[in-house]
């Protein structure tokens, strides 16, 4: 419409704006604009006010507006040519770098806001899918059920019932442990271990201790073999056995130096299967544990002691030419007070060793030890005395046996099995209190009476003394007409005939051969050890009923019998033991005698691989076949013999490659964690 809108916009400004039109209808609009405008600024002026005023005021305001664009437009500019020179690519590193530092810091001091405890949810491996507990969420603070259970009684086989809870919320039912534990014959306690064992097995000095329930199958301890069966090294893993300390024990005779069992009669006696495992074990321990420490008291050449000796008594050293060395010859006057003495503080070194002839009957050896923590002094008499064990207070008497005296002895002893056995003997508690061997200290030896003595001296251990000592025994006390080692106890099993005083074992006789063959083999070739191993492998070749251990299964396969039972009552682990004396005797002996002993090996293992699965239960073994035998239910292997079980067929395979051995001991080995065998 307008032909310059500039000179219009000009005119404007005057007091008389002029427009030129186009035509009449334009110039028309135009001045009735220009009138309007010019009424309104009559108005404001009559008024006081001044429209120069807002167009000035308007004016500057649109040049602050105008020098702001402008100081933008620059700094814009800036910025870009900023970002134009810097390098895109390090740019990049620079981001990256921050991301990760900042997400690195989060993880580390901050997870919580990364990984809240209810973003992802802990998926318990016990549960399988599809299973009706539905949500498996557990943490710390949470329980797994949000609603309490219910008391509900349980009826176990419509026979009796128990109290047990149940969960309405998963429809769960929760049987108490207790009843588990008698009616699967299971085992399972409380434990307090750490938050982070329970997954990575370590142990963070910040965790928090919490309760958790060991469920086992088994307690019982599989022994795998570190190697191949050496019949003049180790017995089986018998370095861990340590006979002397076990209930059954009575004492260690101080007169044989060997177990006095309580296992059948409670006044005592020996047993030969017990002497063999205490000389195995400390055969085996020789050869597993480092040297002993050793400390010489008395020797009366070298080794000299101040001994002191009341107004009454005498000491001296003499020359003994029958063992060309010196030895000390006391005499004393009747009491305790009158007895030549050395006091010293022994502490580590308990086992005593000494050279000792008592010339009357009223002579003794005696040794003081104290109780470090009770201050319990503890009296120890080795008296030449047809006496096992006898304890009257603090004093504990052991019978050295009437033929000790005027006959030099080297004897032997533990200090800490004495007193700990004297002390369970003299005690009318049902468990007596038990002393730990780093609680005594030994503060004197004293001799009393008239004899001599030398060689005293204290160590940690003196494993060979006592394997010489049972080896020594089974050469006095083996049957020459039978060849056996007799049991002197009656032995009544369930549903056998009893059997009487005198019989003989075929573990028993094996574990004989075997402390016989390692002595024969660590003595250098002493033809006595080797003459009764040979001796005993005779009732091996006798049946059971004629005084012998041999039984046959079905009228073929011969059984050497740990109980010689009528019917025959084939016993797996004794059987097995029986057959590594033999393999033993097989291994050291010259080939005349091996070669009996081989076959005799031979044909146990024969029998043993047709006959082994025949105790196999499916979900653990049987003790024996009486159930084939009696025709009664099985009598099944105890966790601990079940154990023995499966040591004895890992041993057997380093010796036999037959993979029945280790295929069999594998099975069994599964059972002790709840494996079965496959049903139809």
């Amino acid at each position: 419409m307008f032909t310059n809108y500039t000179n219009a916009g000009t005119a404007a400004k005057g007091p008389t704006p002029t427009v030129t039109c186009v035509d009449t209808k334009s110039c028309n609009s135009i001045n009735k604009i220009i009138t309007t405008v010019n009424t309104a600024k009559h108005s404001i002026n009559h008024r006081g006010g001044s429209i120069n005023r807002f167009i000035v005021k308007r004016s500057s305001t649109s040049g602050t507006e105008h020098k702001s664009r402008k100081f933008n437009a620059k700094r814009e500019q800036l910025f870009f040519l900023i970002i134009m020179r810097l390098n895109l690519k390090n740019f990049l590193y620079a981001l990256i770098a921050f991301v990760v530092f900042t997400g690195a810091v989060l993880y580390f001091f901050f997870p919580d806001f990364l990984f809240p405890h209810n973003f992802v949810q802990h998926w318990d491996r016990r549960l399988k899918k599809g299973n009706s507990l539905g949500s498996n969420t557990i943490d710390d603070n949470q329980s797994l059920l949000s609603t309490p259970l219910q008391n509900i009684e349980c009826w176990i086989n419509q026979e009796y019932s128990i109290p047990c809870k149940h969960s309405a919320e998963n429809n769960e039912v929760y049987v108490p442990f207790s009843f588990l534990r008698s009616y699967f014959d299971i085992n399972g306690g409380m434990l307090a271990v750490t938050s982070s064992s329970i997954n990575d097995k370590s142990v963070n000095g910040d965790d928090n201790i919490v309760p958790r329930f060991a469920w086992v199958h088994s307690n019982a301890k599989i022994n795998v073999p570190k190697g191949k069966y050496d019949s003049r090294g180790r017995f089986a893993y018998f370095e861990n056995y340590n006979v002397e300390v076990r209930d059954r024990v009575k004492c260690i005779s101080a007169a044989e130096g060997v177990p006095i069992s309580t296992q059948w009669e409670k006044s005592g006696y020996f047993y030969p299967t017990q002497i063999a495992q205490f000389a195995l074990a400390h055969y085996s321990k020789n050869l597993s544990e480092p040297p002993p420490k050793i400390k010489v008291l008395e020797d009366a050449d070298t080794n000299k002691s101040n001994w002191y000796t009341p107004k009454s008594s005498n000491i001296s050293r003499i020359w003994h030419p029958k063992f060309n060395t010196s030895v000390i010859q006391y005499e004393t006057a009747i009491g305790y007070d009158s007895a030549v003495r050395l006091d010293i503080n022994q502490t580590l070194e308990l086992v005593l060793s000494v050279d000792i002839l008592l010339v009357t009957n009223s002579s003794s050896l005696m040794v003081t030890l104290q109780s470090r923590e009770t201050k319990q002094n503890y009296l120890l008499h080795y008296i030449p005395a047809d006496l096992r064990l006898s304890t009257q207070d603090q004093n504990i008497y052991y019978g050295m046996g009437t033929s000790a005296v005027n006959r030099w002895r080297h004897i032997t002893r533990d200090l800490f099995i004495d007193v700990q056995k004297g002390v369970m003997s003299g005690s009318d508690k049902k468990s007596p209190l038990k002393i730990r061997r780093n609680e005594l200290r030994v503060t004197s030896v004293a001799f009393l009476g008239v004899g001599f003595f030398d060689n005293i001296t204290f160590s940690t251990y003196d494993h060979l003394a006592h394997f010489y000592d049972a080896a020594e025994w089974f050469i006095h006390n083996q049957d020459l007409k039978t060849g056996g080692w007799p049991n002197p106890v009656r032995r009544s099993l369930n549903g056998f005939t009893e059997l009487k005083a005198g019989w003989l074992s075929a573990m028993g006789q094996g574990h004989a051969i075997s402390v016989l063959a390692r002595a024969y083999f660590h003595s250098g070739g002493d033809k006595r050890y080797l003459k009764a191993a040979a001796l005993g492998l005779k009732p091996f070749r006798v049946y059971s009923k004629d005084g012998g251990v041999l039984a046959q299964f079905m009228d073929k396969y011969f059984w050497y019998e740990e109980y010689p039972t009528t019917p025959p009552s084939f016993v797996l682990n004794g059987f097995i033991y029986s057959l590594l004396g033999l393999f033993d005797l097989n291994s050291t002996a010259p080939s005349n005698i091996g070669r009996e002993a081989g076959k005799l090996f031979n044909q146990g293992m024969y029998s043993l691989k047709k006959m082994l699965l025949l105790y196999d239960t499916g979900s653990g073994t049987s003790y024996d076949l009486r159930h084939l035998s009696l025709g009664t239910a099985p009598n099944l292997a105890r966790d601990d013999y079940h154990a023995t079980h499966v040591s004895q067929l890992l041993l057997l395979s380093t010796i036999d490659s037959d993979p029945l051995l280790m295929e069999t001991a594998e099975r069994w080995k599964g059972y002790m964690f709840g494996k079965r065998a496959k049903h139809n």
